[in-house]
């Protein structure tokens, strides 16, 4: 990692992720001044900060190759702070192995304002840069936000604030609530809400919105958190935000004002697939105990998670036609999410992909909505194994909706609401038997 700021330049080593916490240093190899005696839920010592000359807040902006973007965020976002932030802050620009002129600029920057730094790293990967600059950072508040400034800066104000009075331990932005104000085109909205479904569904996420490039986090919990995450590019917030959770931190959570930018580098198809392997993979840890999670909720003294709810007595759910009513229920609802999802993905996709994609989706929120309400099965006992099984039977119903579609464009060209119709249909009886085996099969002993 090679470190920039209006007066001199230095090199250090990249800390390994799952390294012990490394010493932050400035140019020169000088040990900084840190907030080392900060402790979960207490407020942050501002004045003794100012007074020291120590930055309260630290705002990475990770970049590659933005030369022609960077100036004019960091600009923006320097008068911002200057204007709004009444204590000491920093910005840092974190350059992930640029190949255009990215890194003169953020050197040409750190050189007229004194609050911003430039730090250059060889490799690649949002996550990467971030852990590294904010295990090296002094400052007691790090936060990031994208380079291309799609979160109006009004809503960081509101980010900062509970992480420096001590009452929440993160805080991110969300494009996904009420009140939000979203520009966006319908692709990302598609795969943004799909995946976030997805990580409420298959992980138990309580928090709204994993991809809003705009979050902070407060240090004491960063140098106990960060180790522990292995993920270099885009599943990195996921990942840090389920390892918070499930140490029973406290997220707090910031609606924004976010306009989508048309000339954003993200592959957004391509970094969904990889979130999803990054899920798969950061389940498969947890359940193999790689991260020590007693340990971190002791060392971030926040106590354990809630007992899992117990599930009620069987007897309770109401004999076959309860179940019969409640999973009818629960399956107009899942026909006409699918239909919409469907409609939805027809306006990028082609029918096949629409189809498995609304399929998948619905079908997950299918099994855990009859999970939770038709067989009365609480808390996260065997989750992974009910989702699993019930992708088994997704499979089952995927292949009857798709024999179906292909039948009907074999036979001529339908229109959309035709094609709707089909598969429609086919996903009524995959319905019927996905009952009958959620019934005889995968919820037998709660029946």
């Amino acid at each position: 990692m090679t470190l920039t700021d209006p007066t001199t330049t230095a090199s250090a080593a990249d800390p390994a992720p799952g390294a012990g916490e490394p010493t932050a240093q400035a140019a020169g190899g000088v040990v900084l001044p840190s907030a080392a005696g900060l402790r979960p839920g207490t407020a942050v010592a501002t004045a003794a900060l100012d007074a020291a000359g120590i930055p309260v807040l630290d705002v990475t902006v990770p970049v590659y190759n933005e030369e022609k973007d960077l100036e004019e965020c960091v600009r923006r976002l320097h008068a911002h702070l200057g204007a709004t932030f009444p204590h000491g802050f920093r910005i840092t620009v974190a350059d992930n192995a640029s190949t255009d002129g990215t890194l003169r600029v953020a050197e040409r920057l750190a050189r007229e304002l004194p609050e911003v730094r430039a730090v250059h790293l060889a490799e690649k990967g949002r996550g990467n840069a971030l852990r590294t600059v904010w295990l090296a950072s002094d400052a007691p508040i790090l936060a990031y936000m994208d380079v291309d400034l799609s979160t109006d800066l009004n809503a960081l104000s509101p980010l900062v604030a509970p992480l420096l009075s001590g009452h929440s331990d993160l805080a991110i932005g969300t494009r996904l609530a009420r009140t939000s104000r979203v520009v966006r085109g319908p692709k990302r909205e598609f795969v943004s809400r799909s995946y976030n479904f997805l990580l409420h569904s298959l992980m138990g996420a309580e928090f709204s919105d994993a991809q809003c490039g705009f979050k902070a986090i407060r240090s004491d919990v960063a140098q106990q958190l960060l180790p522990h995450t292995l993920d270099t590019a885009w599943f990195f917030d996921t990942e840090l935000l389920v390892l918070a959770q499930r140490c029973g931190l406290r997220c707090h959570e910031v609606p924004v004002d976010w306009t989508d930018d048309p000339d954003s580098k993200v592959d957004v198809v391509r970094t969904a697939l990889d979130d999803l392997r990054g899920m798969y993979r950061l389940t498969k840890d947890t359940a193999r105990g790689r991260i020590p999670l007693a340990q971190l909720r002791g060392a971030l003294a926040r106590g354990p998670l809630p007992a899992t709810v117990p599930a009620p007595d069987p007897g309770g759910q109401g004999g076959l036609l309860g179940q019969l009513v409640r999973f009818g229920a629960v399956g107009a609802f899942s026909t006409l999410a699918y239909m919409a999802l469907y409609l939805l993905g027809r306006t990028f996709l082609d029918p096949q992909w629409a189809n498995f994609a609304a399929l998948l989706i619905s079908a997950i929120a299918n099994t855990a909505a009859n999970r939770r309400f038709t067989f009365g099965v609480l808390g996260r006992a065997r989750l992974a194994t009910h989702h699993l099984a019930g992708l088994a039977v997704f499979a089952l119903g995927w292949a009857l909706t798709s024999g179906s579609l292909a039948g009907l464009h074999a036979l001529t060209t339908p229109g959309r609401w035709l094609e709707l119709a089909v598969v429609t249909a086919a996903n009524l009886a995959a319905t019927a038997l996905k009952f009958l085996l959620f019934r005889q099969w995968l919820f037998r002993r709660r029946a």
